[in-house]
């Protein structure tokens, strides 16, 4: 199934304005001590279809009301340099692996229940790689990272999504944007969670 630029932008948008804003009302408990590890399998879609690799999200604590107000603070007053900026100064909750790199630490992650399971979210600022630098290409100025997964109670209905490269912006009317960049999202398949 194809997605439409507009559709690949609206499920960017929803993705990343509800991992800030659903831990706008504490509704599940962040504090955690046990380490989680989550392992999926991310599928291309649209331009990348048929393209997949690993995914290994390793969680070592989760983030607090005080980390979100930081990243909306942070955006409200400087706009995707400064919520950038704010995430890379966080301290590391874990780490996602992908398959062919050394991985990324998890800048902001949260967690809350869902109708037969629990959702997490995560965002985090992108590692520009140095021919992106060099190049001084269009994708630096996609230099977020956001990933959803669905653990739902029966452990084959579990799945999430991953957005590499994000953007996001104010547009004319003052409303956000989240644009990805290239493929649009990764669909996340074979989720399971290790102990």
């Amino acid at each position: 199934m194809k997605c439409s630029r507009s559709g690949r932008i609206m499920m960017a948008t929803l993705l990343v304005l509800v991992v800030l804003a659903v831990s706008a009302f504490e509704i599940y408990p962040q504090d955690q001590t046990k380490r989680e590890t989550i392992q999926a399998q991310a599928m291309g879609q649209s331009t990348s279809a048929g393209k997949q690799f690993n995914v290994t999200i390793s969680i070592n604590s989760y983030s607090t009301p005080d980390d979100q107000k930081t990243l909306i603070d942070a955006f409200t007053q400087g706009g995707q340099r400064a919520l950038t900026k704010a995430l890379s100064k966080m301290k590391s909750k874990g780490r996602v692996g992908v398959t062919g790199t050394l991985g990324y630490n998890i800048a902001y992650i949260r967690t809350f229940p869902a109708e037969n399971g629990r959702k997490i979210r995560l965002i985090t600022d992108r590692p520009i790689q140095l021919a992106e630098a060099r190049e001084s290409t269009r994708s630096k100025e996609y230099d977020l990272s956001a990933l959803e997964v669905n653990l739902n109670n029966d452990p084959s209905k579990s799945s999430g999504s991953l957005i590499i490269g994000l953007r996001v912006k104010v547009d004319k009317d003052n409303q956000l944007v989240f644009e990805s960049y290239g493929s649009g999202p990764w669909k996340l398949v074979n989720v399971m969670e290790r102990d």
